[in-house]
């Protein structure tokens, strides 16, 4: 379950960075003191993002240690 999140996350970001670069020349008149392909901002955008997707996916992951196997195999 974790390395689905974390591969979603992954993926998210790096795709999200991708469309990022490429839609840059057209933000910079939307962009105050800041280059649109500021290395600083993507990388701290990129690792709050990859942080959400990797709580988001830990939360349930954790939830789910926490049920007796024979308990949920029953319910089904």
């Amino acid at each position: 379950m974790l390395r689905e999140g974390f591969a979603l996350a992954g993926l998210g970001v790096a795709l999200g960075l991708v469309i990022a670069l490429a839609v840059a020349p057209y933000a910079r008149d939307l962009l105050f003191e800041v280059s649109p392909r500021d290395p600083a901002v993507l990388a701290v955008v990129a690792v709050a993002l990859g942080a959400t997707g990797v709580l988001a996916s830990l939360f349930p992951a954790l939830r789910a240690t926490r049920v007796d196997p024979i308990v949920a195999l029953r319910s089904e």
